[in-house]
Parts: C-alpha cells; structure tokens; sequence
C-alpha cells in the first residue's frame, strides 16, 4: 500500500488595499489562530515606517512577492465586512475608469471614524414618542408643546433633529419641559427604525403629464431603467421623485436621493419628513464626524429608509437600495475637482446597473451629456412641460444696457421695477454671480491693480470684513490706503459683487430687508437657515445672491428675478461656457412666479439681441439646449467625442511643459490612430497657488479607447524623466479646462 500523504491546506494571502499613492493592492500573511478577514473587513497592517488602516479586497492562494518580505496582518478590526461585494465592484470600477489609486478611493468615502480604525459599533440612537398610559388626548397651553404631541401621535416617533425639522425651531427644550410633565418620553430608536416606512401626509394628486411620468416608471419590468425626467422649473418634479419613492418603501426598500449642494439638503430633508413617517438620513460636508458615522451606519444595516446627500453619498452603503434619485442632474458640483475627480451621477448609473435597479435623473435644464443620451435612446426620456397648479412660466424681457445709465450695476428701469415690485408687496431676487465687492482694485493714477502674487489673478475686494481675497488660493491682505506703486490715494474699486450691489439697494430701500445670500454671508451656523425663514414669512423683502439661490429653491412670494449681468458666458473660449450660462439662466428664472403671482425676468445685457440669448428667452432651454447639441456634433465635442486631461504642476514655468512633451512624444508611439493629442500647452490658468500648469487633452470617439490607454498613461507618467520634478494628475471626463 502506498504511504499515507499528509495533505497541507493552501496558505492563504490577504489582499489589502491601502490609503497609498501607489495603484495596487498589498499582499499580506494572515494572523495566526485567527480566521480569515473576509473582503470588506478593515485590518491594521504594517506599510514602510508606519501603521495604516486598510480594507481587504480579496484573498489568494498566490503572491508575486518574496515569502521572506511577507508581513502579517497586525490586526483585524471587523468580523463581519463593512462594504459588500458589490460596493468592492463599485469603487473597484470607479479606481480604473478615474484612473485613481484603489486604497485612496475606499478611503475618501469612509466616515473618519472608521477610516482611523475606531470602532464600528453602532451607537444606539435614541427618539420621542407620546406616553401611553391612557388613550385620552393630551392639551396643553404652549401652542409649540401642542404642536410636538400632534406631530408625534402622527409620526408615532421623531427624533430631536427631526422634531426641529418640521417645527422650523430647536425642539429640544420644549421635549425636556413635556417629559417634566411625563407626556413624552425618550426611547431608543432601533425598535422604530425597523418598522416599516408609511405616508405622513398624502400625496398630491398628479397632473396628466406627471401621471404619464409616473405611469411609465411604475410599469417598468424589474431590472436597471435610467430614466431622464425633463421637466421646466415649477413643474412638480419633486412629487413625481416623492410617489415613485413610496412605491419602493412599501416593497421594503431604501432609496438614495443625491442633491448637488448642501443648501439644498436641509430644504429636501424637511419636504420629505412632511411626506413620509420614515428614517432618513442626511449626507453632506456640515456633519459632525459623529452624525455622519452615525448615518453610515444606519443606512449600511438597512435601518435608514431615506439617504439623502451630496456628491460623495453616492458610495454609502445601502442593505436594501432599490432606486437613485439624481435631482438637478446638471450641476457640475456633482464632479469633484480634486483628488478622486469622479462624477457622482456617472457613478450612481453605474451603481444602478449594476444593482439592477432604476435610477431617475431630474432636471428643468438636462446635460446635453444627458440629454443626448436620451434622444439617442440610452436613457428614456419623460417631459413635464407645464407648471404645477396655476403656476405660469415667467416673462423674459432683455434690458439693454447701452441705453440705461446703471449705479452699482443697476439700471434706471430695473430699480423702477423693484419698487414698483415691493409696492405690491412681493418680493424680488437679484441674481450676479460674483462674490465680494468688486473684483478689482485699481489705482486711477498709474493703473496699478492689486493681484495675487501666487495666482498672477487680481484680489477681490471685500468690505465684510475688509481685505483683499483670492478667490482661488484664499490668500488674504489688507486693503492698502496708498497706491503701492505710486502712493496715490486714488484707488477705485472697479466692477460689480454682491456686497456692492446689496449696499446700493439697502440705500435705495431702507424699509425693506435686503438678504445677500452668497457663499461668504451663509458660512455662520443657521445664518442661511435665518434668511430663509425670512424670505418664506412672505414679507416683502430683495434678495441678491449668486447661483446658491438658482438651484431648486420654491420661493412662493417672487414675483421678479433680475439678472445683472448675463454677458460673462457668450464669449467665452470654453466650449461649455453657453451650456451652462443657459443653465444658470433658465435656473434663476425659474425662481419667479412659482404661486398664484405671474413672474417676470428682467435679464441686463449690452447683446439683447444675441442669439443664444434670444432663443432662451422666446424657446426655452429645450430648443436651446438641443440647437447647442448640433454644433457641438458638427464641433467633435461632448457628448460626440470623450477627453481625458492631464495637467502638469511645478514651481518653474518650464517644467510642466517639457513635462508633457516628453509624455506626449512616447504617447504618439502606441497611440490607435483614433487618438487625438491637444497640447502641451499652457494652462488657460498659468498660474495658481504659486504653481505653475500646463495641460495635455487627450481625445477620442469613444470611452473605450482612452479606457485602453489609461494602464499606459499612468506608466508613463510614472516613469516619466522629470516625474521627481512635476506633480501630474489625469481627469477623465473633465468639465473645467482652466
């Protein structure tokens, strides 16, 4: 008989992906006497001098690397994975298609909690809901007391923060003053989350074309739909978003809903506390490090109903998703522009496809990447072409500025029509797109203008508080009394912001409130949550801000929308430049005339006639929008062809570009003969944060084929001659070219 042969179980290595530079996974030895870390676990390993928290990608029977250079995990911080397989195969596709490193990607998405090696425990999060020791209805004097124990014998359960939500104030004290009188009381939440998510107040009856809509989505077969909703400002795109979301909560589902900006969460939250009896979740950048572990949590073990976030929601994780809402499809915020430059909405139709599962991108003014993929079928089209209710779209008159002497930027006619706005106490919304208070300062005497040193860009000139601020590197100074050059005292601020014009209008109408509403004058805790409830009190009131207020926000009382300056978009040399002046446009339009009140624009330009401008105002954005597809097709520009940008970073001017000579030379060599190079060439931004850029746009008829090239691209790059001299970076799809 043959001798017995002892059999040896395979030796396993763990693949773990690390937050390095570096683009790969690194293959470690496992913990003695301890089991396997499963794919999407968390271990702490040893990488150069330091430990690094990590995430397991996979395990392998096979290493390329020597057994003597092996180390062993140092520890497993996860029995049960963190992220599911399919979410591994979503940041999986996203590192290769955004040619970014796998370790950083899995990173950026993890609360900060985790990604330090914390704990993982959910905390136990607690609620409020009536004391039920009898059945009789409960009266007190406080109509805000009343109000809470109305909303929770509605809601059953509410959270403090949820309470606040649909009171409009901090609902904390008054819950601490019911429990004193032991009519509430506080319990823990998990009991409730698990309960099933119901309608808090019912739906509006749909239109017809909201019905169609709706109609369609609803017989759609199981599986992955991409569904492009068009519909005009005002049209009710809101409601279709909210019934097809009750439709999925009945089946046991969670729902993504993805907003472009945070301004836009707090409204988008307290409308869908209104509708539904569920949890929801929020995601945006003003989360303490504990909410937004705390929501992580809630939606990865299917607790959460609802998530609702920015850009970076899109990678959560979801137990049970069912459907992607992408409302305002169009906003670039939803692409980063640094580090790991994803586009969340490509991400979330990825996502969907892969999930098998619907997803609904909502616009008034579609991306003509959108919108082409529509009209050629991709995605299905669905059109609202009428305002809700008795709601009509808004007059759009071209004030022209070459007969109209103007203060501040603001014509004789425009301020007529402000007054005689407030006089029938409505209110007004001026929109210019420029923070500060002028973006130049300038010396009348010798012509000195004061720039920035690291930008080579001028500062803008700001009053509150009063400095000197980059925009783009946020450097600060001083505003000089003297001209530095000359020591003239003859300085002048030249051009328009919002804090000049919102001055000129508090002179004009001391009576009335004027709210600017910029980036700048929203960065204290509640200050935009104040002016909002001023503005929805109905009194009237001006408001002048920049794009913040263009987006998805229902202001019932404007009955005027001013823009002042509508000339920055019609010359530019960026070929996206009409598609998003037509956005932009079409968008802050949109904000007048929402109610009962007929709306109208009032648009200044020194090109009335102009045709980009004169088709928006008589057509539309839909004729606009599909007129700028034909040139772009008969351009070869997106969505026609594809571009993938390498720019180039170093301290001297020189660098950048021999740089990409170098790559763009040995790219010519194994090129397909498809590829089209642009460039080296100087960034139209040369100079930025004391670096100096140049660029190199890579373009091709299809995806594929700068796909193809991109393990190439980064080899290059790595391997380049002056790789230890330049900074280089590859965006893949880009929007800004500057």
């Amino acid at each position: 008989a043959s001798p017995l042969v002892k059999r040896v179980s395979p030796q396993f290595f763990v693949q773990v992906a690390v937050p390095s530079p570096l683009r790969r996974t690194f293959d470690y030895l496992p913990l003695a006497e301890h089991p396997l870390p499963k794919p999407g676990c968390r271990v702490t390993v040893s990488f150069g001098r330091q430990e690094l928290t990590g995430l397991v990608t996979g395990l392998s029977t096979e290493t390329d690397v020597p057994a003597e250079k092996l180390r062993p995990l140092v520890a497993i911080l996860d029995e049960e994975p963190l992220l599911d397989e399919h979410l591994l195969a979503l940041y999986r596709w996203a590192s290769n298609y955004y040619l970014f490193p796998l370790g950083m990607a899995l990173q950026t998405a993890l609360p900060k909690q985790l990604r330090e090696g914390l704990t993982s425990t959910l905390a136990t999060p607690m609620a409020w809901q009536l004391v039920r020791k009898n059945n009789t209805e409960h009266k007190v004097r406080s109509s805000q007391h009343q109000k809470i124990l109305d909303l929770l014998a509605s809601y059953q359960v509410l959270t403090a923060k949820e309470l606040s939500v649909l009171l409009n104030k901090p609902a904390r004290a008054a819950l601490l003053s019911l429990q004193a009188k032991q009519l509430v009381e506080e319990v823990p939440l998990s009991s409730a989350a698990a309960t099933t998510a119901q309608l808090a107040t019912q739906p509006l009856t749909p239109d017809d074309e909201q019905a169609a809509a709706l109609s369609t989505l609803r017989a759609a077969k199981p599986g992955f739909h991409c569904y492009l909703l068009e519909g005009i400002t005002g049209s009710g795109k809101t409601e279709v978003y909210l019934q097809l979301i009750h439709d999925m909560l009945t089946k046991g589902k969670q729902v993504l809903v993805l907003v472009p900006e945070i301004n836009l969460t707090p409204q988008t939250i307290e409308r869908f506390s209104r509708r539904f009896n569920a949890r929801i979740v929020a995601f945006h950048s003003g989360l303490t490090d504990k909410q937004r572990l705390q929501g992580w949590l809630e939606a990865r073990d299917g607790s959460a109903h609802i998530v609702i976030g920015t850009r970076s929601a899109v990678f959560t994780p979801l137990a049970k998703l069912g459907l992607i809402v992408i409302d305002e499809e169009h906003d670039d915020s939803y692409k980063q522009q640094d580090g790991f430059r994803y586009s969340a909405r490509d991400v979330a139709i990825y996502r969907a496809n892969m999930l098998k599962i619907p997803v609904l991108l909502g616009s008034a003014t579609p991306s003509l990447e959108s919108l082409h993929s529509a009209l050629s079928g991709r995605f299905q089209l669905l059109s609202l072409t009428k305002r809700a209710g008795n709601a009509r779209l808004p007059t759009i008159r071209m004030l022209d500025l070459k007969m109209q002497k103007t203060q501040a930027g603001i014509s004789e006619l425009l301020l007529a029509e402000i007054a005689a706005t407030l006089s029938k106490r409505e209110q007004v919304l001026v929109f210019l797109n420029r923070r500060g208070f002028a973006p130049v300062l300038l010396c009348r005497d010798c012509g000195w203008i004061a720039h920035c040193d690291r930008c080579e860009r001028s500062y803008t000139l700001h009053q509150q508080p009063a400095q000197l601020r980059c925009h783009h590197c946020d450097a600060q100074r001083p505003v000089p009394r003297h001209c530095p050059s000359c020591r003239s005292p003859a300085l002048e601020a030249m051009g328009l912001g919002t804090e000049r014009s919102t001055g000129y209008l508090t002179e004009q109408f001391p009576d009335f409130p004027v709210l600017r509403i910029d980036r700048d004058s929203t960065r204290a805790v509640g200050k935009l949550d104040t002016m909002m409830e001023t503005i929805h009190s109905g009194i009237p009131c001006i408001l002048v801000g920049t794009q913040m207020l263009a987006k998805g926000h229902h202001f019932p009382r404007v009955s005027l929308v001013a823009v002042l300056d509508a000339d920055s978009g019609l010359f530019s040399a960026d070929f996206r430049a009409q598609e998003n002046l037509g956005q932009l446009l079409t968008q802050v339009a949109g904000r007048a005339g929402r109610s009962d009140i007929h709306g109208q624009v009032l648009v200044q330009t020194y090109y009335p006639n102009h045709p980009a401008l004169q088709q928006l105002a008589a057509q539309g954005y839909g004729s606009f929008a599909r007129q700028l597809l034909q040139e772009r097709a008969l351009g070869h520009l997106p969505p026609y062809v594809h571009f993938m940008l390498v720019r180039a970073e170093a301290n001297q001017p020189q660098l950048p570009l021999d740089f990409l000579r170098e790559l763009a030379e040995q790219l010519w060599q194994e090129a397909p003969r498809e590829l089209k190079l642009f460039g080296p060439m100087p960034s139209p931004f040369l100079k930025k944060a004391g670096v100096f850029r140049a660029q190199l746009v890579l373009q091709a008829p299809k995806r594929s084929i700068l796909q193809k090239l991109g393990a190439s691209l980064l080899n290059l790059i790595e391997t380049n001659s002056l790789n230890r001299k330049v900074r280089a970076l590859v965006d893949v799809d880009p929007i800004d070219f500057s």
